[in-house]
């Protein structure tokens, strides 16, 4: 799986570990920043991980800072980006399976970097259910008028 990754210097840390996980696991990761753990903007780095899965380049995306807030706020104002924030598996098993989410924001200071991982691991691999799901997606994503 082709996956963007961003965060801002609040969880770089978290991001070099997660990135090296999914390395590990095969996965092609595409880093769009931060670099290292100087003060940053994270809209700009959270938009630029956010538009690779909007364009198709990647099929999901992981955006991390502090919290996870804002890099989730970030994330849902790309087009076509359904971004859930995160922090126990459960979370991201079900917003895969009812929500078709592409993207996972977490908090660096919310989660360590194990429970980190397995959230990460069950959104990777937990499918979308379809069905009645689908009807909802699509009308979670209808623009408003």
């Amino acid at each position: 799986m082709k996956i963007s990754l961003a965060s801002d210097h609040g969880a770089y840390e978290l991001k070099e570990r997660l990135k090296a996980h999914m390395a590990e696991q095969g996965h092609e990761v595409l880093d769009q920043g931060t670099y290292g753990p100087e003060s940053c903007d994270y809209p700009d780095f959270g938009r630029a991980a956010a538009r690779l899965v909007s364009d198709g380049t990647c099929d999901r995306g992981v955006v991390l800072c502090t919290t996870g807030i804002g890099m989730s706020m970030v994330a849902n104002k790309v087009e076509g980006v359904r971004c859930a924030l995160c922090h126990e598996p459960l979370s991201a098993e079900m917003t895969r399976r009812h929500n078709d989410a592409n993207v996972l924001a977490m908090g660096a200071g919310m989660v360590g970097p194990e429970l980190a991982r397995r959230i990460l691991d069950v959104f990777l691999t937990t499918p979308f259910d379809g069905g009645r799901h689908q009807r909802r997606v699509d009308k979670m994503m209808e623009e408003e008028r």
